[in-house]
């Protein structure tokens, strides 16, 4: 019963921090858009209002026009619309999901013996501890490079080289597909660290002063700019660290911290591109195409370096999948074969006693009507056992393979 309220717990938690995540990227994306595409404003009206920029747009409701002021508007509104939930949302449902589908199984899907054997609370204090120093040393970085000449370049160098030291330390510490989703985890914390810790308190400041008939210092809205802007460049080397966990060949590989990178390098080149691109359209930049040709080259490499070896028929070296080989009639394997190889492997997270994601396989019913399943995640992806904790070997799954392609008996 508790494998499954938490595999609804992880579905339902999932959906909701997909949505969140939707509206933060989505309201992220569209201002990124506003600022890079305002244009001086015409009306003589609104240049005496202070507004810095304009927009005239299109949408399926009809036409809008927004304007941005270069310090703040003359007056406040009885209404203002804060930017803050979207973030905050995201990350609490985030950190929720991470902590029942890795924290609450830490054992089975953060370590892997094989990478780092230690014990699920130290695995799970240092997990913790990647989300806060990371914010601490980003931070660090901004308040102590961010405002000086060329400080945007000294910090992007400077983010570069931390990010990949992280991943590196992730992926030698962690399984695989959790060191993936730590870092993106913890660039995610940065993001939200930034909203809660800069921009709003810098804008609450800002609101303040003009409720009080203060000057605003433009000092908020400077950092609070700089801040939004890392946050964007953010977004799609996060999402993929998110996504990565559904392909097995990337966070497998040897050298994963590499591939994983190397595709937010790639990310975050891609995203260059598109927020240069609204500049160009506007004549206040040249055409950002190498920011894209760098990104599509990255992936390009990592897809031809990942490619998998010329398909080989593996000797079986295990004395199980010996046995059944050498023994099998007319290269079918029994299920009584199987069942061994299931036993051993498979039982612990899927027999009688725990049923992950509702799987029992200590039955012929169960295994026929899993057996697809089992093929491609112990077979094509190897994702199972996660993270091979029950030591299957290549030859075994050899063996599940030329089971299911014969006809996947279970009598």
């Amino acid at each position: 019963m508790e494998s499954y309220l938490l595999d609804w717990a992880n579905l339902l938690l999932r959906w909701v921090h997909v949505i969140t995540a939707i509206a933060w990227i989505g309201s992220s994306f569209y201002f990124v858009f506003l600022d890079s595409s305002l244009t001086p404003p015409v009306d003589e009206d609104l240049k005496r209002q202070g507004v810095s920029g304009e927009l005239w747009a299109v949408h399926g409701g009809g036409f809008y026009h927004p304007v941005k002021f270069a310090g703040a508007p003359p007056q406040l509104p009885a209404h203002l619309h804060w930017f803050y939930w979207e973030s905050y949302s995201t990350w609490l449902s985030g950190f929720s999901l991470f902590t029942v589908s890795y924290l609450w199984s830490a054992g089975t899907y953060l370590i892997d013996k094989s990478v780092m054997d230690w014990t699920p609370p130290a695995a799970i204090a240092v997990a913790l501890s990647f989300l806060v120093v990371f914010w601490l040393a980003y931070d660090a970085i901004c308040r102590s490079f961010g405002e000086r000449k060329n400080g945007d370049a000294i910090v992007g160098a400077l983010l570069a080289v931390l990010v990949a030291v992280a991943a590196w330390l992730a992926c030698h510490w962690f399984a695989g597909r959790a060191a993936f989703l730590l870092v993106g985890a913890m660039m995610a914390t940065s993001m939200s660290a930034n909203v809660f810790f800069w921009i709003i308190p810098g804008q609450r400041t800002v609101v303040a002063d003009l409720k009080a008939g203060r000057p605003v210092d433009p000092i908020y809205g400077k950092r609070g700019k700089q801040r939004s802007v890392h946050n964007t460049y953010f977004t799609l080397p996060v999402l993929f660290a998110m996504l990565s966990g559904h392909y097995s060949f990337t966070y497998t590989h040897p050298q994963n911290w590499v591939v994983l990178v190397l595709m937010m390098f790639a990310g975050a080149a891609i995203r260059q591109f598109f927020v240069l691109r609204h500049g160009f359209k506007l004549g206040r930049n040249r055409h950002p195409w190498p920011y894209a040709l760098a990104g599509v080259v990255a992936i390009a490499g990592v897809l031809v370096w990942l490619r998998p070896a010329a398909a080989q028929e593996q000797v079986a070296t295990n004395s199980i999948a010996a046995h059944a080989i050498s023994t099998a009639s007319g290269g079918q394997i029994a299920y009584k074969t199987i069942q061994a190889v299931l036993e051993q492997r498979c039982y612990l997270c899927h027999g009688a006693q725990v049923q992950m994601k509702n799987v029992r396989l200590d039955s012929p019913a169960g295994v026929k009507l899993h057996a697809q399943n089992i093929y491609q995640q112990a077979v094509v992806t190897k994702v199972t056992p996660l993270p091979n904790a029950t030591g299957i070997s290549a030859a075994e799954r050899a063996l599940i393979k030329q089971w299911f392609e014969s006809g996947a008996a279970v009598d």
